[in-house]
């Protein structure tokens, strides 16, 4: 089944009053991958109408990022949506989602601000801002992100927590290589020898699972060693952030319960993350 195809404010608005029951939203940049299908597949299972949206959203890229190179595969991603029995599909331009340079955007506030993004300011300022646009646009009863982006899935259900805005918010599990790499869209961008060096970030969350029983200083000290060890790999690994955090919050925690170990890192020109939850204290 084709899904409907909708680009402009006033073809979804059209497409949305067609709409009968529960619809749920998977918001994409594209480039789609078995990541994106695991949430559509979540989406059905969620709602009798499942969207997708299709955006690259350049107010999350800051200078010097990838916007301009950002993989774009538009027909191979409607297919993939076909396959998966999506039923409509928002592909905006830029003038659809910003007829005039915004004057009011969401602010991050200070959560957007350490972690992820210390590392990439306005990030999720920009990101926020496309969320809570599409959000009112499409007027889900339900919206997927994948975990895999722990931050931004904390501050999705913060801002719509302190918006009121009127949508459940659910996380999809990350979906991964049988070698261990978190899917992503960037995955692309590695050369062999890069994908090689960038499995570091599963084995070190691993390895920080595995001591999630002996407290937060054993986690980050044997995520750590692997980390050391791939910095000094051909080609290195160029680590951003290793953080053990509230996954909720992103503050950072020191004790028992539950945590996110979250770690970024740079292999060549890509960026990488990936994280894992963890029950500090108690075998994970």
């Amino acid at each position: 089944m084709t899904p409907v195809i909708v680009r402009t404010r006033e073809e979804l608005a059209a497409a949305r009053s067609q709409v009968e029951g529960t619809l749920a939203l998977v918001p994409t940049m594209g480039a789609l991958h078995e990541g994106h299908l695991s949430l559509m597949r979540q989406a059905r299972r969620s709602a009798g109408t499942v969207a997708v949206s299709i955006f690259v959203n350049p107010l999350q890229f800051g200078p010097g990022e990838d916007f301009d190179r950002y993989p774009r595969t538009f027909p191979t991603d409607i297919e993939a949506c076909a396959a998966e029995g999506v039923d409509l599909v928002f592909a905006p331009s830029r003038e659809v989602m910003y007829p005039d340079e915004p004057q009011v955007t969401v602010q991050s506030g200070p959560m957007g601000e350490v972690v992820e993004g210390a590392a990439r300011p306005g990030h999720f300022d920009g990101m926020l801002t496309v969320v809570l646009k599409l959000l009112n646009l499409v007027r889900p009863d339900v919206a997927i992100f994948g975990e895999k982006d722990a931050q931004q899935l904390a501050m999705i259900r913060r801002m719509v927590a302190d918006l009121n805005v009127p949508v459940r918010v659910d996380g999809g599990p990350t979906v991964r290589e049988p070698d261990g790499l978190a899917l992503s869209s960037r995955n692309r961008y590695l050369s062999v020898p890069e994908r090689r060096t960038g499995l570091a970030l599963s084995r070190a969350l691993r390895a920080g699972a595995d001591a999630a029983a002996e407290g937060p200083d054993a986690v980050t000290a044997a995520a750590r060693t692997v980390l050391d060890k791939a910095e000094t790999a051909d080609p290195p690994l160029a680590l951003d952030y290793l953080v053990l955090v509230d996954p909720a919050t992103f503050a950072p925690v020191a004790g028992p319960g539950q945590a996110v170990l979250a770690v970024a890192a740079r292999v060549g020109a890509t960026h990488l993350i990936d994280n894992v939850h963890l029950q500090l204290g108690k075998e994970h």
